[in-house]
């Protein structure tokens, strides 16, 4: 029994030696072929760091709205008799748009004219006998009263008229016809949309943080889809109070709208400008990595002891602002760095690398300036 154990251990150590000796033989012949194999340079394009006019924006989304906007609707029941519009024509404030029936009522007037002709000639003959001395104070309190109130029954029927009548309250743009000639219309019924076109206002929010930002007057741009031009406008107002369930402020600015290319209802890209910055790095968005351990970039310096020979070291970096593309770097790289921007998901760290530029070109005299929102170069650099 102790023989075959013997046997059964030596034959043990033999196998387990051998599968030692075999993994050292392979990681040293591993070694020595990646020892024996040059190493891959891989290009990268890069980006020079440098402090920069950072130009910081609040951005939103908001909703185009007329300046003076309304759903028109009639404010008693009955037949429309005539429809007095176009769509999509200019009306004036106090145009009649519509024309509901209103016989029952002209007729109540035509009573309540007479009626106040007949109190108003009693009132004279009270007055001409009280002159006299012939009528009491009394009696002439009472015909002035009824003469006060036929008065007022005029003034009743003239308004019940004006309600069956529908007028332009100011002067806009107005829509589809809702309604028909003919129809029976009751009180809130709408019968047209009425917008005033030439100026226009958008409605958007922000984060509570950006409130101490803004301020009455303070420019704006907007753009739509569609449109590739900027419509400038200004804060016009601030709601006073924080949604307390979004945490958002509303506020509303003002754009003019002269050759009527807003419409109402659109949806707005809104960039409020906010005072320019000295001093900045700015990198574009896609120099810098995002992982578990923390954002990072690589950063290109010459290999120790090689000055001929550039390698890619890996840089922890702080991030700031996020801005048409570009992202504020407050700590981690420097003025002068020259930083990976393109090719860095090949990249480990002290890999060499090989430079292939691609620099962004300054704007020069007649240039259009950066994009909405990039950093543009200081005053002292640019042409």
């Amino acid at each position: 029994m102790t023989k075959r154990m013997i046997i059964a251990l030596l034959v043990l150590a033999l196998v387990g030696g051998g599968l030692v000796g075999f993994n050292i033989f392979r990681d040293r012949m591993i070694a020595q072929f990646l020892a024996d194999r040059p190493e891959q340079v891989l290009p990268v394009e890069t980006v020079l760091a440098e402090a920069v006019v950072w130009r910081p924006t609040l951005q939103a989304i908001g909703t185009i709205n007329a300046a003076q906007g309304v759903e028109l609707t009639v404010e008693a029941a009955g037949i429309v008799r005539a429809i007095a519009f176009e769509a999509n024509a200019d009306v004036q404030a106090g145009e009649l748009l519509l024309q509901m029936d209103d016989e029952v009522q002209q007729a109540d007037l035509t009573a309540a004219q007479t009626q106040l002709a007949l109190e108003r000639a009693n009132l004279a003959r009270e007055q001409e006998l009280q002159s006299r001395g012939v009528a009491s104070d009394a009696r002439l309190d009472q015909i002035r009263a009824a003469f006060d109130a036929a008065t007022a029954q005029v003034a009743r029927a003239e308004a019940v008229i004006g309600q069956r009548r529908l007028v332009a309250p100011f002067d806009g743009t107005i829509g589809l016809s809702r309604v028909d000639r003919g129809a029976y219309v009751s009180p809130g019924t709408a019968v047209a949309t009425l917008q005033d076109l030439d100026t226009m206002r958008v409605d958007f929010s922000l984060p509570e943080q950006a409130l101490p930002q803004l301020a009455i007057g303070q420019r704006l741009h907007v753009r739509v889809d569609g449109d590739p031009r900027s419509f400038d406008g200004e804060i016009t107002g601030i709601d006073p109070r924080v949604d307390p369930g979004s945490r958002l402020v509303a506020v509303r600015a003002r754009i003019d709208n002269p050759d009527r290319a807003l419409t109402p209802g659109q949806f707005a890209r809104v960039r409020i400008d906010l005072p320019e910055e000295d001093g900045v790095i700015a990198l574009p968005q896609t120099a810098v990595t995002t992982s578990l351990f923390g954002d990072f970039a690589f950063v290109v310096r010459d290999r120790d002891g090689e000055d001929d020979t550039l390698e890619a070291r890996q840089v922890f970096v702080t991030l700031g602002r996020r801005d048409g593309g570009r992202v504020e770097v407050t700590e981690g790289i420097a003025p002068g760095d020259r930083v990976v921007s393109s090719g860095q998901n090949r990249l480990s760290n002290r890999s060499a690398v090989s430079l292939a530029e691609t620099e962004t070109p300054r704007p020069g005299p007649g240039d259009e300036m950066p994009a909405d929102g990039d950093a543009i170069p200081p005053a002292e650099a640019r042409p």
